[in-house]
């Protein structure tokens, strides 16, 4: 084993250090081809990446979607400035952007308050109703009862017309693309297989061809609809004098999802880039050391965007920041090569530059591994974690690590041998930096202090870490100055809220209900005799499904809606329920009975069955549907105890059977996603403190110096979770990477500093003066890198998105509590447990 270390050192040592521009020009070769590949970098905003890894429900939201059909669209809030919603003015500016609206290519239609049938202005018989039914822009139509209608109307209110009518939408229908809906129901058929382990080799490799496809199919298609967004929001800018408009929809949101996260890559990545050269300049103060390290962090950054295209992982809301720190992590590995070597020059003033280099990449290269190593493994906890992007994070930070750790040494060593050989290297001015001397004062000083402030400290963070929540919404990930977060707030105080849930009630087949006979039901007088025994004949020739409508389910399905219509947190309640409300208003308060409502069925307008009745019942299933919207803005949302009570409610207070209820929708996705971060966040804690502990023991071979290592760590990392709880600032999934992150990174610290202290403690085994030195010439190390990490950071806080922007913070926080921990505790505990033997100065 030791010979093949030997030999594996000597190859480096001739291959790098004596063909420097043949190894540089090798590796431009490699980076060139990455850098190509580069072009087929894509990113993701999709609902897929807010979902949970096999998340059991996820199957019945596409049985749902599948089942009744859920088209995308976007949505216009109109509030006008001036004059009332009905005037002719306001009702002008609503039509022409109706039209123009309608004239691009993406859209298949617009629904406007100008569009939607008024059966009450003047009213309608529902036995009429097959005939043509008045809209704002027929000649018959009474405006004065069209605003009572529109405003009290069981359909409308909530969703075409805010309650006090101050407020309409204009509902853009988009038109779906027939080769995705083919491809994505592909897909879903494979992972249905997949999930129940029924998936073959050959449905497996069937699988990967299809999301692949998907994958192209997604790029065109977001191309598209970017540029429709742009012509849309081009078309209110055109009318935004008249009215006060918001985009809003799920469209729209991915949309400006990927342009956060590419401005967020090319602003971050700049911005980091740019501090971290003026952090460079402002500590080493020559160009070399500038430049080179820049150079390793420009580069593994090029190679790493050429990666993720190879193998087609793309760029998520989560991931965005990796451009960030990859350049921080690298730069973090190149700054203890830099002090090393300039630590060498002071040292060795006669050696020559290849000594010198050798030197610094032989001593730097095991702990500088072992952090690596330690920070991999901070980053591939997050494989742990139940959701999809986190996970996918976790494994592009890893293979982004190691592909810095290789290039950095092969860059480094090459590019400094470079240099010109009549350069006096020894020239090396010492700088007395006063933070890491006072630091080393203050723990000689203090020792005691310390040890009882950490006790102080872990007993808040405790306290706090109990106070931690995963409860947040939505639409408070966004800055109130975005789009998103305006026409979200909009739709859910005006429109009906904005979190989609279904409420899916199954009823008993035919075989165990009977049929309805016309005559027990409904007595003819004189006058309908001709009605009905013309619509017999009629009904002869239609489907069954005119008999569904039993008196029993339809009293279920009203009360059910009105519970749910009932609730504080719930918007807009459509379903059948909604239908049988309108049908009883139009038979002068009173209720449809099973045959009433099989004429109604029957003489319903196909265009009128397809928006209020189609999407609320299956009459394949026996179920019914009701679609409720969530007020997401609500600050008392409680999500997982409102689903647990309209779960408990249907069944013991409407008596409903517990398996024929069940609720579905992003409302159950979202939450089942907030419910995993607990979990996720002990998982992903629980595996790095583990595999920090098994790396401690084979690097440094004692079991009380592994403790040692671990505790600063955990303490900084449950620092960041402690404040988070006192600020009732709830995880995320973004936030609930930061502990296994934090420790990862700053374990690097660690690595470093116990390793400097236990070559140097060889010298006389005096701790204090140990102290001295490792403080003197790591902690110089440390600190520069640990400074630059949290000003690299310090540049996510300008993100849109605020899961970024706390990630940012606290992320930061937690490499400064690290810092302070890993020059005041971590030495203080050294000092006082003398894991390296007995201290011989106070012998």
């Amino acid at each position: 084993m030791i010979k093949i270390k030997d030999k594996l050192v000597r190859w480096y040592d001739t291959f790098v250090l004596d063909r420097p521009v043949m190894v540089i020009l090798g590796l431009m070769i490699v980076i060139a081809l990455l850098g190509y590949q580069a072009k087929d970098f894509n990113i993701d905003a999709s609902a897929d990446t807010l979902l949970l890894e096999n998340d059991k429900d996820l199957r019945y939201a596409r049985e749902i979607t599948d089942r009744y059909g859920v088209y995308d669209f976007l949505l216009i809030s109109y509030a006008p400035k001036k004059g009332d919603l009905l005037d002719a003015q306001n009702l002008k500016t609503i039509a022409r952007m109706r039209d123009d609206l309608k004239k691009l290519d993406p859209v298949e239609s617009v629904m406007t308050i100008l569009d939607v049938s008024l059966l009450e202005s003047p009213p309608v018989s529902y036995k009429d109703i097959s005939g043509n039914i008045p809209n704002l822009e027929s000649p018959t139509i009474d405006k004065k009862l069209a605003r009572i209608e529109l405003r009290d109307s069981h359909f409308y209110r909530d969703l075409l017309v805010s309650r006090d009518m101050g407020t309409t939408a204009l509902i853009v229908n988009l038109k779906t693309d027939p080769v995705y809906a083919k491809l994505l129901a592909e897909r879903n058929k494979y992972l249905d297989k997949k999930a129940l382990g029924s998936l073959s080799p050959t449905d497996a490799a069937q699988l990967k061809a299809v999301v692949k496809k998907m994958r192209t199919q997604t790029v065109r298609m977001n191309a598209i609809q970017h540029r429709n967004i742009k012509a849309i929001r081009t078309i209110i800018a055109q009318n935004r004098s008249q009215a006060d408009m918001f985009l809003g929809g799920i469209s729209m949101i991915r949309d400006d999802m990927i342009t956060f996260i590419k401005n967020d890559l090319k602003i971050f990545g700049a911005g980091v880039f740019i501090l971290l050269v003026v952090m460079l300049g402002f500590i080493f103060r020559r160009i070399r050391w500038i430049v080179l390290p820049m150079l390793c962090c420009f580069l593994s950054v090029i190679a790493m965007i050429g990666v993720l295209s190879a193998f087609e992982w793309d760029v998520t809301v989560i991931s965005s920041n990796f451009i960030s720190l990859q350049l921080i992590i690298t730069l973090a590995i190149v700054v203890h090569l830099v002090v090393r070597f300039r630590e060498f020059q002071s040292t060795l003033p006669q050696a020559d530059l290849r000594t010198l280099v050798k030197k610094t990449i032989h001593s730097k290269f095991i702990p500088c591994l072992y952090a690596v190593l330690t920070t991999i493994a901070g980053f591939s906890s997050l494989m742990f974690c139940d959701i999809k992007p986190v996970i996918h994070f976790g494994w592009m930070m890893s293979a982004g690590i190691l592909l810095s750790l290789a290039l950095t040494f092969v860059l480094f060593p090459a590019g400094v041998m470079l240099l010109k050989k009549g350069e006096k290297l020894s020239q090396v001015k010492s700088s007395n930096f006063s933070f890491t001397d006072l630091l080393a004062r203050f723990t000689q000083s203090h020792g005691l202090a310390i040890i009882i402030a950490t006790i102080i400290c872990s007993i808040l963070i405790i306290a706090g870490i109990t106070r931690l929540r995963a409860e947040n919404s939505f639409i408070d990930y966004f800055k109130e100055s975005t789009e998103i977060y305006q026409g979200m707030k909009v739709i859910d105080l005006k429109l009906g809220g904005t979190t989609p849930l279904d409420v899916i009630v199954q009823f008993d087949s035919f075989e165990e209900e009977s049929e309805p006979e016309k005559n027990e039901i409904y007595e003819e007088d004189e006058e309908d005799e001709a009605f009905y025994a013309e619509l017999d004949a009629e009904m002869e020739e239609e489907d069954e499904n005119k008999y569904w409508f039993m008196d029993d389910r339809m009293k279920v399905v009203e009360a059910v809606h009105d519970y749910l219509d009932g609730l504080p947190e719930t918007g807009k309640v459509l379903s059948l329920g909604t239908l049988l409300k309108i049908a009883r208003k139009l038979n002068d308060g009173k209720s449809l009975d099973s045959f009433e409502l099989a004429v109604l069925y029957t003489k319903l307008p196909d265009d009128y069955k397809d928006m209020i009745l189609m999407p609320f019942v299956s009459f394949e299933k026996n179920e019914a549907r009701f679609t409720v919207r969530i007020k997401d803005s609500m600050k008392s949302l409680q999500r997982d105890p409102l689903l647990k009570q309209i779960k408990h409610d249907l069944v013991q207070q409407l008596n409903l059977k517990k398996d024929r209820v069940r609720l579905a929708g992003a409302m159950v996705l979202y939450n089942n996603m907030l419910q995993s971060l607990f979990d996720s966040q002990i998982k992903t804690l629980g595996v790095v403190a583990l595999a920090l502990s098994v790396m401690f023991l084979v690097l440094f071979r004692s079991f009380k110096l592994s403790l040692i290592a671990l505790f600063p760590n955990l303490f900084s990392a449950g620092a960041v979770l402690g404040v988070m709880g006192w600020l009732d600032i709830p995880l995320d999934m973004m936030t609930v990477t930061i502990a296994a992150i934090s420790i990862g990174i700053a374990v690097d610290n660690t690595i470093h500093y116990i390793h400097r202290f236990r070559e140097e403690i060889r010298t006389d085994s005096d701790y204090y003066q140990t102290l001295y030195r490792c403080h003197g010439s790591i902690g110089h190390a440390m600190y520069y890198t640990s400074i630059t990490i949290i000003i690299g950071f310090s540049i996510l806080m300008l993100s849109n998105f605020r899961p970024t922007l706390y990630f940012g913070l606290f992320t930061g926080l937690a490499m400064f509590i690290a810092l302070i921990a890993s020059l005041t505790l971590l030495p203080q505990l050294l000092i006082w447990l003398k894991p390296f033997g007995p201290d011989r100065a106070s012998d």
